[in-house]
């Protein structure tokens, strides 16, 4: 056990982590400039393996950091020499970093982001995620009010099979596309073809570099509905008309959307105001006036540019504008980040030991410099 120990918390370990993290910011900001900034994050820093040249796997940026904090938790848990007065310095500086990785790893887990669309006058309490999306099935049978089954990205595999309470069938996911277009059938569909893909087909395309252009599309199998509704359907990001579909005497809209969070409080966009460049039609400037509603309590805040909102662990950034024939719209983003204060409070950590260090040095250095003197 003692031998593990020792290898595990090697100060070895930590300098090559170090020399690939490098390695891997290096290469993923090359590849951002042919795959985009998102697909270069997903592929070097938040995976576990990174596949290089498509052929070779290597560890990818989260398993680095995991290394990185196994190896630092090890060696202030289990080094001796760093428990020692002398060396108080050097053991906080250990302890920084290690709250420094705790809260990227926070981050990189839980934390979220997307955006909020409000025009002058309506309310939001409505977060859009960036970039996951999820299948959502309406119930409509009910003129009351309808009933929504949501089965998240990480669920929409290929093979997978989804099933609910709520529905009186299965669903088989034939495959899930990152970015498609609908095309015409040149020729008849088959009688297992149902709705759109009876006259379209889904035809995927390459990605995007930049994500949020990117039309996601999804080819499902409707089993075990025991009715004439089974068969092969399919939906994309967009789509103008909803999948509908009747089983057993129940009605069902199919969409494919971008992943929705709910918040316990209410935005309203007061107004809108933006200052343009003089002589142009780009703006230099661009603020919401907003109406901070939990709890029934309006309370009136100003977002701009560099002074977000923060509530209830979300910030809100004024991110830009939307201009239509009905009047304007703000954009927020909204950034949920659960590891937000682990690097100020790190940062603190580690210029203290640093400091403490550095006093904890002196003396040592003004006797060298004596006897150098003499």
């Amino acid at each position: 056990m003692n031998k593990i120990i020792k290898i595990v918390s090697s100060p070895q370990i930590f300098v090559y982590t170090i020399i690939w993290l490098m390695v891997l910011v290096v290469l993923g900001t090359l590849a951002q400039r042919d795959i985009g900034l998102y697909a270069s994050q997903q592929k070097y820093f938040s995976a576990n393996i990174t596949w290089l040249g498509g052929i070779i796997p290597v560890p990818g940026g989260r398993i680095t950091m995991i290394i990185m904090l196994v190896n630092l938790t090890f060696m202030v848990l289990f080094k001796q020499n760093l428990w020692k007065i002398k060396k108080i310095g050097v053991l906080i500086m250990h302890i920084g970093a290690l709250l420094l990785l705790i809260g990227g790893g926070l981050t990189a887990i839980f934390s979220s982001e997307g955006n909020m669309v409000i025009e002058e006058g309506d309310q939001s309490n409505r977060v859009d995620d960036y970039h996951d999306m999820e299948l959502t099935i309406i119930n409509t049978s009910n003129e009351s009010l309808d009933e929504y089954t949501i089965f998240d990205q990480p669920l929409l595999r290929k093979g997978n099979i989804l099933s609910h309470q709520n529905l009186n069938f299965n669903i088989e996911i034939i495959s899930y596309l990152r970015n498609c277009e609908p095309l015409r059938r040149t020729a008849p569909a088959g009688i297992q073809y149902k709705g759109m893909l009876k006259n379209f087909m889904l035809s995927a395309l390459k990605l995007d570099k930049e994500d949020n252009r990117n039309r996601p599309g999804i080819i499902y199998r409707i089993i075990n509905s025991g009715s004439s509704s089974d068969g092969i359907y399919g939906l994309f990001f967009g789509q103008s008309v909803p999948q509908t579909a009747v089983i057993n005497n129940q009605n069902f809209e199919f969409i494919i959307r971008k992943k929705r969070t709910y918040l316990p409080f209410v935005i309203e966009l007061l107004d809108f105001k933006k200052v343009m460049h003089a002589g142009t039609g780009i703006a230099k400037s661009y603020s919401s006036e907003v109406n901070l509603i939990e709890n029934g309590i309006p309370r009136r805040v100003l977002i701009e540019m560099n002074e977000p909102l923060r509530h209830r662990g979300y910030t809100f950034f004024q991110s830009s504008f939307i201009e239509g024939p009905e009047g304007e719209a703000t954009v927020l983003a909204a950034v949920k980040n659960y590891g937000r204060s682990f690097p100020y409070i790190s940062s603190i950590i580690m210029s203290i030991g640093l400091l403490l260090h550095l006093l904890k040095s002196i003396p040592k250095l003004l006797k060298k410099n004596l006897r150098v003197a003499d």
